[in-house]
């Protein structure tokens, strides 16, 4: 991944509304949701989410699909983890085996984080 496109990437999710709709989406998997749903989950005005939408779909994060007169709407997983692959590629200077001590500080599951394999 480049620079530029991280940073759009980024640039997409700086807002509260489109960060919860992206990890709405994110939870629905690849059946995703119809523009309705996500408004009356989040509590949003549909015209307001229509805007928020629009930018993670230019960003790529989110796809669109015409349902008849429904458009459904599907994270981009793979982009996600392409993003989350350019932000720890360089991670303990490539040596993810020195990352032990700091993994062991993250709040996140073990079975989230990638597995260690030292170089």
């Amino acid at each position: 991944m480049e620079t530029k496109a991280a940073t759009s990437i980024f640039e997409s999710l700086s807002s509260s509304w489109r960060l919860e709709a992206f990890r709405l989406l994110v939870k629905q998997g690849p059946e995703g949701m119809v523009a309705g749903d996500i408004a009356s989950a989040l509590d949003i005005a549909p015209s307001s989410l229509s805007f928020h939408l629009k930018a993670l779909t230019h960003a790529g994060m989110v796809t669109v699909e015409q349902e008849g007169r429904f458009q459904r709407y599907r994270a981009n997983i793979p982009l996600m983890l392409d993003l989350i692959a350019y932000l720890t590629e360089e991670c303990c200077s490539g040596n993810p085996g020195k990352c032990v001590d700091l993994r062991a500080a993250s709040s996140c599951a073990d079975a989230l984080l990638p597995p260690i394999s030292p170089k």
